[in-house]
């Protein structure tokens, strides 16, 4: 597709015959000569291909054309007028907060270092996190009461665009001194008889497990179902069972009294990604939070789980 020739003085010269029904007055206006402003109509009918205006000796009038143009135009100048007053408010450092929701697990991985950068660099911003399920995540990035999320669900919404970052894998859980936590990898034919713990069927994770074992001849006897994976991991290092739980959910100070085997045959995986709606224009500072984000989850690739 070629390049329109087109710049923003003619959006503006446009916008202002529209509004005023006259060159004379549009000219005015904008401190320009009469033939000034013809020539940048007609510079930007010249480029679009099409009439904007219809015109007589003694009137100017929108063609259909013209005036669906205009809606755009006008939305646009506003949007670029909105952007340009954030920015400068972002460069300001003035007040303000940005929310944004993301599920548990990529709190302590993906967040601290980029937050205290941010904070670091505009310390009156405010930040709110929601640390929620991934359906709660998805549910308040389309309502519009975060202005995106870090979640693996909603790759599937067509109102919602989706950036992967980061795939992790699932392993089973399990007190360090249990007979299987030296293994490198199990499969689940190997685990089918121990005592799992696991996440209610409303849960995402649950869904993505049931989903994957589907062609499974023997699935795994679940003796507990608890709502939340950190309760899960609570109830492994108690010695109560084993669990099937994303890489990433095994925190650091965990791992002297929890490890993670990955699990195969076959192996569950879920993608961690960068969610926010289309058509939805993040305000300037969370727009700038949500880069620093992508760019470190970018920088520190790497295995959820050992192996």
């Amino acid at each position: 597709m070629s390049r329109i020739n087109y710049d923003l003085h003619d959006l503006q010269a446009f916008v202002a015959v529209a509004e005023r029904n006259s060159f004379r007055q549009a000219a005015a206006d904008l401190f320009l000569s009469q033939p000034a402003l013809s020539r940048r109509i007609d510079k930007l009918e010249d480029a679009l291909g099409v009439k904007l205006f219809a015109r007589t000796t003694r009137r100017v009038q929108l063609t259909n054309v013209g005036q669906a143009f205009l809606v755009n135009v006008r939305d646009a100048l506003n949007g670029l007028e909105d952007a340009v007053l954030g920015v400068a408010d972002l460069a300001a450092h003035r007040t303000g907060t940005v929310t944004f929701a993301c599920v548990p697990s990529a709190v302590w991985h993906f967040l601290p270092d980029v937050l205290k950068r941010f904070s670091a660099q505009f310390p009156k911003i405010r930040v709110r996190v929601h640390d929620e399920s991934a359906q709660d995540v998805l549910n308040l990035v389309l309502a519009g009461e975060a202005d995106f999320g870090i979640s693996f669900t909603g790759a599937e919404n067509p109102e919602i665009h989706f950036q992967p970052i980061y795939v992790e894998s699932y392993v089973l859980a399990m007190r360090h001194d249990h007979p299987l936590a030296r293994r490198k990898k199990l499969s689940w034919k190997e685990t089918v008889d121990e005592r799992y713990i696991s996440v209610a069927k409303s849960s995402g994770n649950r869904s993505v497990l049931d989903a994957a074992l589907s062609g499974v001849e023997k699935h795994p006897w679940i003796s507990c179902e608890i709502n939340h994976v950190s309760g899960i991991l609570a109830l492994v290092a108690s010695g109560l069972g084993v669990a099937a739980v994303p890489g990433l959910s095994i925190l650091p100070e965990q791992q002297n009294t929890v490890v993670g085997v990955p699990l195969v045959n076959p192996a569950v995986k879920r993608t961690l990604g960068l969610i926010s709606k289309h058509r939805h224009a993040m305000p300037p500072a969370s727009r700038t939070l949500f880069d620093m984000l992508i760019a470190n989850m970018e920088k520190q690739r790497r295995p959820g789980v050992r192996g």
